[in-house]
């Protein structure tokens, strides 16, 4: 008799938990592939479930939403004057037809304007990116923003520290944004800059964790806007493993760029978008003050044509991916990918798909290793995946591929910090740079090719000789994919 109660308790706790899981999935609108991928975690490990989904799993709040996106369209129009108005001394390259609809299209999204004129020296190592960095911080004159999703506790964060602490102590407007579930730090981490009357913030989105409990959506972008003339971004974050003197990683091969020129205002319009969401008191917010947007001098001229987005989860319309299937599907000869990640949703796919039948070669460069083993096993469910329908999987094999990068046809390009996954699609707050130069665009294809030179592509041997287990574990992570 006990143990028919039992199995009664039991069949009901398994209803209400299932009544709850759908009640609770299906009460704000997300992709479809999200909602399974929750039905399986909320009913397959009841009580559990619902905790992981209390922290991951609810949609961004509307507060955040509100900060972020209030007064956007004037900001974009106030910068877009003076970016417009410095355009008028550079001719306007010719384009190919893929490259002027892709222009249009972020238009049409109110995105940040093209560029024209831009300074861009691409680096890939990590030692030469710090050494150059750290320069320009010591250089700087009147302004320092900082903006990175990892900030790590150890040697080369600790020297960024001090670097910027020194600048405060002269005087200089210092302001320092992070993700503290990047790099594990916390606002302590900078209290010696604090107290040199720099000014230091989390993210919005780390802000009244208590209450709030969103881990889900992460400042992933890396940026850096040095007397409103100088701007960084892409993909290293700050730390010891990004400069190749740890031993978990091996080589960190990462794509990321110095910029002169007036792309380095549509960068510091991401920072004070993102640093005034931010704000707790009314003094730190920011207006847009003139020495935020420094034109560039004669002598600093380039001839690179750029167009900054920024994307994240406080807009609908995931403009970021929307720009890159757009890439895809302009497409006549060859696309080019570096990715740590790869896990696209379908409309990634399908793009990809249509791309390869269209006789395009596609060819996608993915790590060896994994630092988050569980997403790297979705990652080569997908590699696999795509493989078998025509896409050239390269593994890179010189250490670990950071890198975010995708070519088109040697003539258009883009980088920066979005990786070619769910996450970065929708629920992280990403940058991207589109460039749109011959020159530029070639200096990625070369890097691409020589990073070929250590790689090693994959193949039905390959795939064949994998394990139940492995396949077992990437078919898992696939599944729940879409909330990793």
């Amino acid at each position: 008799m006990e143990n028919n109660w039992f199995v009664v308790g039991l069949f009901v706790l398994l209803v209400i938990n299932t009544i709850g899981a759908i009640i609770t999935v299906f009460r704000r609108p997300r992709s479809i592939a999200s909602v399974f991928a929750w039905l399986l975690a909320l009913i397959f490990l009841p009580g559990i479930g619902f905790f992981l989904y209390l922290f991951a799993g609810r949609k961004i709040d509307d507060e955040i939403i509100f900060r972020l996106n209030s007064h956007r369209e004037q900001r974009i129009e106030e910068i877009n004057q003076l970016i417009e108005s410095h355009n008028q001394q550079f001719l306007i390259e010719s384009q190919s037809s893929s490259s002027e609809l892709l222009k249009d299209y972020f238009n049409y999204s109110q995105e940040a304007p093209v560029t024209r004129g831009n300074q861009v020296r691409i680096i890939t190592d990590g030692q030469e990116k710090f050494k150059q960095l750290l320069q320009d911080i010591q250089q700087a004159k009147a302004t320092i923003h900082l903006e990175y999703y990892a900030i790590f506790d150890d040697q080369i964060g600790n020297q960024l520290l001090q670097l910027l602490v020194k600048k405060a102590q002269e005087g200089l407007e210092v302001r320092v944004l992070f993700d503290p579930f990047g790099g594990g730090t916390t606002i302590r981490f900078f209290n010696p800059l604090i107290q040199a009357a720099g000014k230091v913030l989390p993210f919005i989105t780390a802000r009244d964790f208590i209450r709030k409990t969103r881990l889900n959506y992460h400042l992933h972008r890396k940026v850096v806007i040095i007397d409103g003339k100088i701007s960084w971004t892409g993909g290293f974050n700050v730390g010891d493993q990004y400069l190749n003197v740890t031993k978990k990683f091996g080589y960190w091969r990462d794509t990321h760029a110095r910029i002169i020129g007036t792309a380095s205002f549509s960068l510091q319009e991401v920072f004070i978008r993102d640093w005034n969401a931010s704000v707790t008191c009314a003094e730190d917010y920011l207006t847009y003050q003139p020495k935020f947007f420094t034109l560039p001098t004669q002598e600093e001229l380039g001839n690179i044509s750029l167009q900054i987005v920024a994307d994240g989860p406080n807009r609908d319309d995931q403009v970021l991916k929307g720009g890159f299937i757009k890439m895809i599907l302009g497409a006549k000869k060859r696309i080019l990918i570096q990715t740590p990640y790869l896990i696209p949703d379908d409309s990634m796919m399908d793009a990809l798909l249509i791309a390869v039948r269209s006789g395009v070669e596609v060819n996608i460069m993915i790590p060896c290793m994994p630092d988050h083993p569980f997403i790297y096993r979705a990652t080569q469910y997908y590699a696999s995946n795509l493989h078998k329908k025509g896409v050239k999987i390269s593994i890179y094999t010189g250490g670990f591929l950071h890198a975010k990068v995708l070519v088109i046809d040697d003539h258009i390009s883009s980088f920066g910090t979005m990786n070619q996954d769910i996450r970065s699609y929708a629920l992280n707050f990403e940058v991207n740079a589109f460039v749109y130069n011959q020159e530029l665009t070639k200096t990625l294809a070369e890097t691409f090719e020589k990073d070929l030179e250590q790689s090693i592509e994959l193949t039905d041997a390959m795939i064949a000789q994998q394990s139940l287990w492995l396949k077992t574990k990437q078919s898992v992570a696939r599944l729940l994919s879409p909330i990793l």
